[in-house]
């Protein structure tokens, strides 16, 4: 486990920083579009394809496949301004955020080629296949699998709580190939709609329909359909997690609404109110310096996997203890129907905060990956 060592921005990164912000002013004015809890934004292929057009999807794909080959820190400054904004991110952010990086770096020539220039030009869309029913966050225990069948695989099972998989072009999913418990995971990527393939949207309790079924009945996939090599897949999502799990939309999925409360009367008229936006700004400021401090380790070709799950355990449980401030404060029961969108996106983020600390590893798992990074120091 490294040390995160303070780092602030360049001038050349602010400047990206000051480039966003103008094109965010003109394109998502204040009420222009549906508020959305950090990564789980709206879909909107139409903003995706727009953002893609800035060269801000896919920034940290190499160039010779389409993508931008920019640094993980300024792919963060962008996706900083985008959660800030609750902005319809939802299309676009597994493939940029990472399948694009893992096929850039697991995948065949062909694979790139295929599918890399789709994800940076924002036409492509990825769902993450991994958790399953009696599962739980042992991902080392899924039973989903792929045999061998002419010159490809056929692929048996259930895959659930897998988000925007109904709006997805193509699921990355981890699938067992053998009974090595970890040795016997391989990643396949499916077409959305490959023949066998169900999804079904999984009502959640604010209405919505992010989270998703899958179940796998004889899906043929050819083996130019793997990801990697065989038995890869368990070393590959651990990969993956560390792009996942350390980045700023950890703590930030409820920005827009602090901002508006930071803004509000409640918090202008009541010392107490103040006092506690000040402990929440403050812990932000530190979560914002330590994803900073991730991008670059990622940066100097680091794979910080405990430290990204040392951010998660922690910036989650943030979240949600803020969601609970700013409840408190409110005075009342949100109303999710609310003409007011802030006060709906409370209301929704009331809901739906339990959640925050279950995607991408529970707290109990992140704390077994930080423990075995600390003794392995």
């Amino acid at each position: 486990m490294k040390s995160l060592v303070p780092t602030t921005l360049r001038s050349e990164e602010r400047a990206l920083q000051r480039e966003v912000r103008a094109f965010l002013d003109e394109r998502l004015p204040p009420g222009a579009h549906p508020l959305g809890l950090g990564m789980s934004g709206e879909v909107d292929p139409e903003f995706s394809r727009d953002l893609a057009a800035r060269g801000w999807v896919g920034m940290a794909l190499p160039r010779e496949y389409g993508g931008g080959g920019r640094t993980a820190v300024e792919r963060q400054i962008v996706v900083e301004e985008l959660l800030a904004r609750g902005a319809p991110v939802g299309y676009h952010w597994v493939a940029d955020r990472q399948s694009g990086p893992s096929i850039a770096r697991n995948g065949t020539e062909e694979q790139r080629r295929r599918l890399l220039p789709g994800i940076a030009r924002g036409e492509l869309s990825f769902a993450i296949g991994m958790s399953e029913p009696d599962s739980g966050s042992d991902l080392a225990s899924v039973r989903a699998r792929a045999v061998r069948h002419r010159d490809g695989w056929l692929i048996n099972g259930t895959k659930i709580w897998t988000s925007g998989a109904a709006t997805a072009t193509h699921v990355l999913g981890l699938f067992r190939t053998s009974e090595d418990r970890r040795g016997g995971l391989t990643q396949f990527i499916v077409e959305g709609d490959a023949a066998g393939l169900t999804i079904s949207p999984i009502p959640f309790i604010d209405g919505t329909g992010h989270f998703c079924e899958l179940s796998f009945d004889d899906v043929y996939v050819p083996d130019t359909a793997r990801l990697g090599d065989v038995g890869a897949g368990w070393g590959q999502n651990t990969g993956e997690l560390a792009l996942e799990r350390g980045g700023v939309d950890r703590w930030m999925s409820l920005m827009p609404v602090l901002e508006a409360w930071a803004r509000s009367p409640e918090v202008r008229d009541s010392p107490v109110a103040q006092v506690d936006l000040g402990r929440v700004v403050s812990r932000l400021w530190a979560f914002r310096g330590m994803s900073l401090s991730i991008a670059r380790l990622v940066d100097a070709g680091e794979s910080p996997v405990a430290e990204a799950a040392l951010v998660k355990e922690m910036a989650t449980r943030f979240e949600q203890e803020s969601v609970e401030i700013v409840r408190r404060h409110f005075g009342r029961t949100p109303d999710l129907g609310s003409d007011d969108p802030w006060e709906s996106l409370l209301a929704r983020a009331i809901l739906v905060s339990p959640s925050w600390t279950i995607r991408g590893g529970t707290t109990e798992i992140l704390r077994s990956v930080i423990a075995k990074g600390l003794v392995s120091r």
